[in-house]
């Protein structure tokens, strides 16, 4: 009997499709499959590998023989190599023999491998997928909870430092996490998780972004299975499960991606265009149909057979351009003289359109850092089609002004209120993610400035004048409860600090925070469109406040929101509002349930008629130092006419 049986599973339609760029379901054939073929069961492998003189497979089962099992070269020049093995089942260990056209012997994990060996073993494993969803009802009602129109306030999650065990010597496993971290961002009540890569790589430290397994989760936590129970868990809470996705780079790991064939398959063989000088990596051929076709094959892949809500775009602003972080002569320009990168615009908007037609209730977002138009644009006006896009420039403003010394606030004034002059040009998500909390930068609250008392108010000042400000809200774990020190892989979160008072008090505040956020239409509704919001004073720097309406589609439920920027007392404060009535304070961080002082709150004030900031009602009341307070008008309900019942004669 051969040792591999001539058989395919792809038509001339798939491969020409793959060769066009368009075969978007490349997952369903390419890799290895578990299938019968006369009579017998074993496993179907397809890989492209067009400039390969031979491939074989090679594992367990033939004591890693190079030679024993040679695929065939598809005659469609596709440069698909296939076979089907008789025998091999689930659970197989196995790579790609692949010999160069020089002579090199390569040894190449599945790039469409489900599964791989835990790092620091690198050989992908045959496998199908044995799971019971449990999320019909999450999938039925997603298109109205994942809307532009809905609440989004996404904890940001390093999947294995969440929580360690064992005496911090171990990660939780999915399966556990699915109990322990489903149910504390539940109760946090942040409407979406965003984990950071998932997918295998090998090199832990890397936080999940150079990939050698794009289809595969990390071994190191469980099975595959084991992270759909995961994601199954958070949608039974009504929880939004986010991914990173990284199409801009990976890595040069010898079994992966890198010199597959024997020559730069996946990237560009010209460095100036094929190795990213700040990761070290390579740098993925858009212009290469193939390669299209694995990248949103990738993406689709996802959010088919994981049932994930949406994808975070990395490093989207190194794809956008040819000298991202190059010097002159370091790059080549397109075919027009410029430094945009044709290929990758191209097939971004092609990504963005293929998942918004395949899967209309999901959400993708672009982690994008420069003044690039249109990044959240429909790609039939121009755009690139993202959902939403990070709003790099308000994080670095607003982390910027609030370390600085609340006595030079007035000076800085334009710092806060700057992020509103373009604020409505994209669709903003206001990130405080993992990168605010490495590389010597310390940690949130590490930059707030004063003694205990002040850093802690300022922390709750900046995640209530977050919620409030245009656009969804993305934190990082850890950030919720003012973690002291820089994020850490090997340590985990501080959870200890919860047993001291003012950071269970920023805990409490944050989850105030999000069920208000969830529960108040004015706040998400329109928080992509200028007549949602509307300044009341934007130019009081001599005190360093700022005040402001939000607004939903009921007008009748706008806020008012008065951030007071330094640690003193307004007394007497005034504040210009729209319509004559009773104002009832419906948020306050200087709560003592949250660490504040506890003076200043529970207001309820009347308006005067005064016309101030323009308008012809005003509040008089007492600022809190360092605190955010949110106003609403009080409903004013009209007492029924009482009408006397006639004497009886």
């Amino acid at each position: 009997m051969a040792n591999v049986i001539t058989h395919s599973l792809l038509t001339d339609y798939d491969t020409n499709l793959f060769k066009a760029g368009k075969y978007f379901n490349a997952y369903e054939k390419l890799g290895s499959h578990i299938i019968e073929v006369d009579g017998q069961w074993g496993t179907y492998f397809a890989v492209w590998a067009p400039n390969a003189e031979k491939v074989a497979v090679m594992g367990n089962f033939n004591q890693w023989n190079r030679t024993s099992h040679p695929l065939n070269a598809r005659w469609d020049q596709s440069g698909i190599w296939e076979g089907f093995v008789p025998g091999i089942g689930r659970g197989e260990l196995y790579k790609y023999a692949v010999l160069a056209k020089d002579g090199r012997a390569l040894e190449k994990g599945d790039p469409f491998a489900l599964f791989w060996e835990i790092p620091p073993n690198t050989a992908s494993i045959v496998w199908d997928f044995d799971y019971d969803w449990q999320d019909e009802q999450w999938l039925k009602t997603r298109k109205d909870l994942n809307g532009l129109d809905k609440p989004y306030a996404v904890y940001e999650c390093h999947i294995g430092s969440w929580r360690k065990k064992a005496g911090g010597a171990e990660s939780l496993s999915y399966r556990e996490m699915g109990e322990e971290m489903v149910a504390y961002v539940k109760e946090m009540g942040f409407t979406h998780i965003e984990f950071m890569p998932v997918t295998e790589h090998p090199y832990f430290p890397s936080w999940g972004y150079q990939i050698t397994g794009y289809f595969a989760p990390t071994s190191r936590f469980g099975l595959p299975e084991d992270f759909m129970y995961l994601v199954d868990r958070f949608h039974q809470e009504g929880i939004g499960v986010i991914l990173d996705w990284v199409p801009s780079h990976f890595p040069n790991d010898a079994h992966g991606l890198a010199d597959f064939d024997g020559t730069h398959l996946y990237d560009h063989a010209d460095p100036r265009q094929g190795f990213h000088p700040d990761w070290k990596s390579c740098i993925f051929n858009y212009g290469r149909n193939e390669v299209r076709s694995f990248l949103i094959s990738n993406a689709l892949f996802w959010l088919k057979y994981y049932h994930i809500d949406g994808l975070r775009v990395d490093a989207v602003a190194s794809m956008l351009y040819l000298d991202y972080s190059r010097e002159e002569g370091q790059w080549i320009p397109n075919k027009h003289g410029g430094n945009e990168n044709l290929e990758a615009i191209s097939f971004l908007k092609e990504f963005n359109s293929t998942v918004y037609k395949e899967y209309p209730d999901t959400i993708t977002i672009a982690e994008e850092s420069t003044s690039w138009t249109g990044v959240s644009r429909p790609t039939y006006t121009g755009g690139l089609g993202f959902g939403q896009k990070w709003m790099m420039g308000w994080m670095h403003d607003t982390l910027d002004y609030f370390k600085k010394d609340p006595i030079h606030r007035q000076y800085h004034h334009n710092e806060i209120t700057f992020s509103l002059v373009y604020a409505f040009t994209e669709n903003f998500m206001l990130p405080l993610s993992h990168d605010e909390v490495v590389h010597g930068k310390g940690s949130i609250i590490s930059r707030m400035p004063g003694d205990d008392w002040q850093r802690f108010a300022n922390l709750r000042l900046l995640y209530g004048y977050m919620y409030t400000h245009p656009g969804t809200n993305l934190l990082f774990m850890g950030c919720e409860f003012g973690q002291t020190s820089e994020w850490s892989l090997e340590k985990g979160l501080p959870w200890e600090l919860l047993e001291h008072k003012p950071h269970k008090g920023v805990q409490d505040w944050l989850k105030t925070l999000n069920h208000f956020y969830r529960e108040t239409g004015a706040l998400y509704e329109k928080q992509f469109a200028d007549d949602g919001f509307e300044w009341i004073d934007l130019g009081d720097h001599k005190n360093s406040v700022l005040s402001f309406i939000r607004k939903g589609k009921n007008e009748a439920d706008q806020l008012v929101v008065i951030c007071n920027f330094t640690p003193v007392v307004r007394d007497n404060y005034k504040v210009g509002v729209p319509e004559k009535g009773t104002y009832q304070e419906v948020l306050n961080s200087n709560k003592t349930d949250f660490g504040g002082s506890g003076d200043h709150i529970d207001l309820k004030v009347k308006t005067k008629t005064e016309t101030w900031h323009g308008r012809p009602q005003c509040l008089e009341l007492s600022l809190p130092p360092l605190s955010i307070v949110v106003l609403k008008k009080t409903k004013t309900t009209r007492r029924k006419k009482v009408t006397a019942a006639p004497k009886k004669k």
